[in-house]
Order: C-alpha cells, then structure tokens, then sequence
C-alpha cells in the first residue's frame, strides 16, 4: 500500500477537503506539512458540515492527526478551531492529535504585522488573510522564531525575545506603533501554554515509527501549487511551499515517503484575492459558475472570482509537483452550458506561450488561447460511475487528460463524500 499526498494544483479552494476527508477514512495517519489556518477545508459528512482551518481532516473521523513542523501554529487558532468542533460532536485529545514541537508559533505581533504591511501597500496589496502566516514565516527564516517547544521552557526565553523585538519594534515604529509589550506577550504564552504542550510530540519520530508499522499516511497540503513561493504567481502567493515536494520536509519523513501525488483540480478555475488570472470571466458565465459551486472562501468568506479551466496552469502545477494523478471536482457546476472553453495556451502581446511566462507585467497582459468543447443538457449531480455521466461530460474529462499530461483518478460529482467516482484508488499504488 503507498503512502498519498494531497495538494490543489490550482490556487487552492479546489474541494481538498472532501476528497481528504474520502481518502482518510482509509489512512491510518493524516499529516498537515505546510501553511497554517489560513487554509480552509469544508467536510461535509451525513447533515454535518465541518469549516477546519488548522487541523489535518482526519481529526473528524478520529484518524491519528498530526502538524509537521512546516506548519507555523497560531496557539489561540488552534484551541478555538478545537473548541468548535467539540461543539459539534468531535473530541480533539492528545491521543488522536501530534503537534510537532519545532513549528514555529504565530503570535499577536504577526498578525499586526500583516494587516498593517497590507494596509500600508496601496495598489500592492498582496490580498492576505491578514493572519499572521508571512510574518511568522520571516521569523523562522529570519532564526528568531518562539516554538511549540519554547512554551515549556518561557523563564529562559530571554535571549530569543530578545532577537525577535530587535527586529520587530524596529518594524513597528516604522508603523508609528508602539513597541512589543514583552510582559504581555509572556502572558498571553504562559496562559495558552497548558493547552497545547499536551499536543507537542516528536512528530517525526511518530511519523517514521508509522512507516515502518507499514500504516497508511496521507500527507495533507494546504492551498495550491500556483501559490507556491517559488512556482506560484510571484508576488501574489503565501509564504510557503505547497508543492509535493514539501510533504517531505514539512514532516520529517524523508521523499520516498511521499508516495501517490494527487492533485486536485476544479473542473473550472477560482481564485481569491489579488494577483493574475488569464481566463477570468467577468460576465454572466463567471457570475454563473460563482452562484453554481457556492464560490466564497472557507476561511475569508471573501468571493472567489471564476473562470474557465486553463489546461496551461494544471499542467504546470503537475510538472513541478510530480502529480501521478489528479481529482476532479466540482463537474456537476459545469452542467447545463451549451458551451465550455479550455485555455490551451496564451498571447502575450504576439508572442505564444505554451506556459505561464513568470513576470508579473506579461501576466497581466496575456490573451488566453481557447478550445470550445460542446456541452450537455444532462445532470452530473451525484454520479458514482461513469455510466451516470452523460457522453459530453466523460469527452470534457479525457480532453482535460490530454492537455494536462495527466490522468484522472477521480471525479467528484458534489460535496457529498460518497458522490466519487473511483478510477485510480491512490492507496493501492
């Protein structure tokens, strides 16, 4: 049995949280290895639904749940997004849940950071959550980070506080702020403290020990590959790398253990926030797609801006991700147009592109290149097989096979777990 990771091969929102909640039904392990809740994943299981920002899916099945320690933790995120979903039938215990003791922590001062960076930059607002994520990110970079592991120990954490107000209170002035109140932000981490050190564990060690056991781990990445640091649209991505690659680092379990790639991919493209988007529709069909898939950010709540699929983007994020397979979802949202365009390519100003040139100017300016594929009258709603899929949608699949150079291992007809269509199990690979 192999191990499979999780990512969105677009820029997030492409319906992870269904199919990982899918896969972890049958996963032993369940692994977040990057981001932080600025993530947003909806479970929709029997007439429950389940809004996680933070924590792996597989804690709502009470799948053994780990955070790697690529992840940067916001502590008081973490005891409300718990608190929720104990309120909602789900208990959250040390047993079910591993928080690595090296993720860095995001602290008030990030988040002020952040909305007082965006705030300030004008028509260079980046379109953050404004949760803290970049800053606590810096911080690690920058070797000034306050740790799950430092909570145990806060009588010596002089030195560090010491590192991270030099180069925060500087920042902060800047701002015509006030500086860090140490004896407060001492507080605030001695109070939240008995909360999550009974969840801070070598997770690595866990992680290996379940290697060797031969357990299913299903590695769970948050946003997409097109907001990747490196591979993303550069400058509007997050602060980390979502590519599969990081399931590796982000964890403490070295490649080969990462096993099946798939990808998830909506059968039409959405974004938030600011930042490119080539085949954009801001017209009655973009209005059509937003009302038909319920187009509005799990954590943000902010409206997600569509468009048609770009056959160039997926296939990027593929390459660079080393997708074996990809999910498709949302296809019921596809029901009903006479017609649906694919992007296979782009014009930037005369000049053809078979990719997205990286240059923010040239993106901004691109022509997408369209394919027109007939539509169906007949509704895909709740398909379990390909026979319950009308002729032109099972054309619209393989057609986005070709042009992605990847195939489909499954396709999601509605929000309804079970409503999957298996083609490629990923845990059997």
């Amino acid at each position: 049995m192999a191990n499979v990771t999780v990512i969105g091969a677009q820029w997030g929102d492409e319906g992870k949280g269904k199919i990982v909640d899918w896969l972890s039904a049958r996963a032993d392990v369940v692994v977040r290895f990057q981001g932080g809740h600025n993530a947003g994943h909806t479970l929709v299981i029997g007439n429950e639904t389940y809004k996680l920002s933070l924590l792996p899916s597989g804690v709502v099945r009470g799948t053994l749940s780990m955070i790697g320690n690529g992840v940067v933790l916001d502590p008081w995120a973490l005891k409300g997004e718990i608190e929720k979903i104990r309120g909602q039938g789900v208990d959250v215990t040390p047993d079910k849940l591993h928080i690595a003791e090296t993720c860095p922590l995001i602290l008030p001062i990030h988040r002020d950071l952040d909305a007082l960076r965006e705030d300030a930059s004008g028509e260079g607002k980046i379109g953050t959550t404004r949760r803290g994520i970049g800053p606590a990110y810096e911080d690690k970079v920058g070797r000034r980070a306050i740790r799950v592991c430092d909570l145990a120990h806060l009588d010596d954490l002089g030195p560090q506080l010491d590192r991270l107000c030099a180069h925060h209170d500087a920042l902060r002035a800047g701002f015509g702020e006030q500086p860090i109140d140490r004896e407060r932000l001492l507080g605030d981490l001695r109070e939240i403290a008995d909360f999550v050190l009974p969840f801070a564990k070598p997770v690595w060690r866990a992680l290996n020990e379940a290697r060797q056991r031969g357990d299913r781990i299903l590695f769970e990445g948050a946003q997409g590959v097109l907001l990747d640091v490196d591979h993303g649209t550069y400058p509007f991505v997050t602060s980390s790398n979502t590519i599969a690659g990081t399931a590796a680092g982000g964890s403490g379990l070295g490649p080969g253990a990462v096993g099946f790639v798939l990808g998830i991919v909506k059968a039409y493209t959405t974004r938030v926030g600011a930042g490119p988007f080539p085949t954009e529709l801001e017209d009655a069909d973009g209005q059509r797609l937003g009302e038909r898939g319920n187009e509005f950010g799990t954590v943000t709540g902010r409206q997600r801006r569509c468009g048609w699929f770009d056959s160039m983007l997926v296939r990027q994020s593929v390459a660079v991700s080393g997708v074996t397979g990809v999910a498709l979802t949302k296809l019921d949202v596809l029901d009903g147009f006479d017609e649906i365009k694919i992007c296979v390519g782009y014009d930037v100003d005369g000049t053809q592109y078979d990719y997205l040139p990286p240059n923010t100017q040239d993106q901004n300016v691109i022509t997408p290149v369209y394919e027109t594929i007939e539509g169906w009258s007949e509704t895909t709603a709740g398909a379990r097989s390909w026979n319950d899929l009308p002729a032109q949608a099972i054309k619209y699949v393989r057609r986005v096979e070709e042009l992605i150079g990847c195939p489909v291992a499954l396709v999601s007809t509605s929000p309804e777990r079970e409503d999957t269509i298996l083609v490629r199990d990923p845990f059997a690979d």
